[in-house]
């Protein structure tokens, strides 16, 4: 039988999302070569449309603000959150820490497509619609197997170092064996896009995001994410429990969860639902380590806690960024120590952000979100994780942020 032919590169992202063209354009830059093999044909459908403002500092570092700023994305200012009768609104350009204000809502079809084509421009090779489907760490080189869909044809890539941002297609912690369960409960999200025709009087803000808690199921939430042209992404989060007893039909079952929720009902009462809906579950994941000898797991190849504060893609590049860093003087010589520069500072953020999203779901955060009495100061602090910030440590909020969170929630439910 013939052996396979086996090209050498120096560095092989795999996956052309965020994560992937970020850590690409990035590598790029700094002068190496770099093949992005992505499975998909662009542009493809992807929720997690909703950027916080810390994505825009990667994008720039990038290269790429100057094509993402011109491209006519929703400006995305804030965030703000209903309950019952409650509102509240955090706004991104009063937050404690330095750094981006105002960022994006974007259809992910464009907006990864967009940052996929500056990688291309700026000199990155890839290539679409060819799969991973072996890997082969043992020997002094990483060596993948290669699959082209449109005929079938194999071969292999030699290289020094693999990154993987093949987000939910996890490819490394599949082919390696790094996947571990989550901690995370098992919730499903239930989502569609539609004309959503909401009446500009009627106090709805297209610049924020809209988090819209059930009146009676306080761990179940919706998004509302307007964009540009006069449509948004809609979506229900909820354990698996909770939809028992709601219809099976997908479209029917978000427009009960809606039709429950009057202040949510209200603010979509002209729209045209145009879409079928779709599910996502058991989405959270982790693996037993973010890194080996000759690779690096970036955004959601490597961990994905919830879509609840739209953390995802702000992992998914902050990882690409750090990962990038280090490679690149990996290459030209120095000694890294990828435990100590790249997981565990990655994590600190991530369990960061994990705080919150667990406080979410017990109430405790929620709490302190909807505390009308709470000082501007640490509404600022807030924010600033809100926005993206979670690696923040001067931030005290991001330094202890259980100890902190768990202090204000009992100040909140004793006023």
């Amino acid at each position: 039988m013939k052996s396979p032919e086996v090209e050498q590169r120096q560095i092989v992202v795999i996956g052309a999302g965020p994560s992937g063209a970020i850590a690409a354009a990035i590598l790029k830059r700094h002068g190496h070569d770099v093949l992005v093999l992505e499975r998909q044909r662009f542009p493809r459908f992807s929720i997690g449309e909703s950027l916080l403002s810390h994505c825009l500092d990667f994008v720039e570092e990038a290269g790429m603000l100057e094509a993402v700023q011109a491209a006519g994305f929703q400006t995305k200012h804030g965030a703000a959150f209903a309950w019952g009768e409650r509102y509240t609104e955090f706004d991104f350009r009063d937050k404690f820490t330095e750094g981006q204000g105002s960022t994006y809502q974007v259809i992910r079809a464009d907006f990864d497509k967009l940052l996929a084509d500056q990688a291309e421009l700026q000199g990155v090779e890839i290539r679409y619609e060819e799969e991973i489907f072996a890997a082969d760490f043992a020997g002094d080189c990483p060596r993948l197997s290669v699959r082209r869909l449109a005929d079938g044809h194999e071969y292999e890539v030699e290289c020094a170092f693999v990154l993987d941002g093949s987000g939910y297609g996890r490819v490394l912690p599949r082919l390696l064996d790094l996947d571990t369960p989550s901690s995370f409960p098992i919730r499903q999200a239930v989502f569609t896009h539609i004309e959503d025709r909401i009446d500009p009087a009627s106090g709805f803000d297209r610049e924020k995001i809209l988090i819209t808690t059930h009146p009676k199921l306080r761990d179940v939430w919706f998004w509302t994410i307007p964009f540009s042209n006069g449509r948004c992404s809609l979506g229900v989060v909820s354990a698996a429990e909770h939809y028992e007893g709601y219809p099976k039909d997908l479209d029917a079952c978000l427009k009960q969860f809606v039709a429950e929720t009057p202040s949510l009902a209200k603010v979509l009462e002209n729209a045209v639902w145009d879409t079928p809906a779709r599910a996502i579950g058991g989405y959270s994941a982790n693996v037993k380590s973010l890194h080996g000898p000759g690779f690096a797991l970036l955004g959601n190849a490597a961990e994905f806690l919830d879509p609840v504060f739209s953390s995802g893609v702000t992992i998914a590049m902050r990882s690409a960024s750090m990962a990038a860093g280090l490679l690149h003087r990996q290459l030209n010589g120095e000694q890294i120590d990828w435990e100590n520069q790249f997981a565990i500072p990655l994590k600190r953020g991530v369990d960061t952000f994990r705080v919150y999203v667990q406080g979410w779901y017990d109430g405790s955060f929620q709490d302190v979100i909807f505390y009308e009495k709470a000082s501007p100061e640490i509404r600022r602090m807030i924010c600033s994780i809100l926005a993206g910030y979670a690696w923040d440590e001067k931030n005290p909020y991001v330094a202890e942020p259980k100890r902190r969170l768990g202090v204000l929630a009992e100040l909140c439910a004793m006023n």
